[in-house]
């Protein structure tokens, strides 16, 4: 059986929707099950045994044979919560018990880390592991992914196989329960229906100009598919870049969603607000070298084609993948 945690959750979900498409139900799946609003996400997926997320590793422990892989996506990731100690008990100390487990009964793992863990670029955003302890995360959510990686990266006892994904900015269908912190296409969506123009975060640095700001935006279908490859081919051990290597402004992303949507752009500048202004990510791109050099080759979808899609599939009509 495969173990995919944070099921209920945006890309949990779409990983389960695509290893169902596969042809793969055998799956267990984790989460914390009591929020209504994400009850869409999972209910008309194909799977075994569904497991609340305090009750996981209980059962783990009494049916370790019974697992082949552990995709664990389970994780806070409001990256405008503060409270160190939310992160340390979900995102660190969760994570380890699972780490330690797959070494423990030596079963191959991919879990979920974030390009948060690079800040402000000052470093780059090469997935290499020298550079990981260097790091300076901008919030409390990046550090808690950083200082897994961290932890992961110094452990003599390993997994037969892990793989930590550096996620950059994720869009895609199944976000609709994630509020503040859905895809500014999501909020775009809205805003387009509601007053027929986007409001976007003005710059408040002189190198940028308004809605200019880059980010490196991937779909969550090809973050199902690197995911899927992975488990596949299972090359060397450790954390890789997953983006798709090409930064695009946001004011691409609001254009091509009044694209999608038959509609001239109208768009509004505002201000950033302070709780997040100084920790804001003005520029993303991830180095894709290393998941290209172990055979990854498959196209990542245009911003154009994904924001397509995500919208005339999905948003248009409240549809879920």
């Amino acid at each position: 059986m495969i173990v995919v945690t944070g099921t209920a959750g945006f890309i949990g979900s779409v990983i389960v929707g695509k290893l169902n498409e596969a042809g793969i139900e055998n799956l267990v799946v984790v989460d914390d099950f009591s929020r209504l609003e994400k009850e869409n996400n999972f209910i008309h997926k194909k799977f075994e045994l569904k497991i609340q997320r305090e009750d996981f590793f209980k059962w783990f422990d009494k049916n370790p044979e019974k697992v082949e892989f552990v995709i664990h996506l389970g994780a806070r990731t409001d990256t405008t919560e503060f409270d160190q100690r939310v992160f340390d008990v979900l995102n660190l100390e969760y994570s380890k018990q699972i780490w330690r487990r797959c070494s423990e009964y030596k079963i191959p793992l991919i879990y979920a880390s974030s390009a948060a863990t690079y800040g402000g670029g000052e470093f780059g955003y090469d997935d290499n592991h020298e550079i990981v302890k260097k790091l300076q995360p901008l919030n409390p959510y990046g550090r808690s992914k950083n200082d897994f990686d961290k932890w992961a990266l110094v452990q003599g006892v390993q997994p037969p196989f892990w793989a930590g994904l550096k996620f950059f900015n994720v869009y895609g269908p199944n976000e609709y329960h994630k509020g503040r912190m859905a895809s500014v296409i999501l909020h775009a969506f809205k805003q387009i229906n509601e007053t027929e123009k986007v409001k976007l975060f003005k710059s408040h640095k002189p190198e940028f100009k308004d809605g200019e700001q880059l980010r490196d935006f991937v779909y969550v279908k090809d973050v199902a598919e690197v995911i899927l490859f992975l488990m596949n081919h299972r090359p060397e051990s450790g954390l890789y870049n997953l983006g798709t290597g090409k930064a695009r402004t946001f004011l691409d992303l609001v254009k091509a969603t009044f694209f999608a949507l038959e509609k001239n752009p109208d768009i509004e500048f505002i201000d950033t607000p302070i709780d997040i202004r100084d920790k804001y990510q003005y520029f993303t791109e991830a180095n894709m070298n290393k998941l290209n050099k172990v055979g990854y080759k498959k196209e990542f979808t245009s911003l154009e084609a994904g924001v397509g899609d995500y919208v005339r599939n999905y948003l248009a009509g409240g549809k879920y993948y």
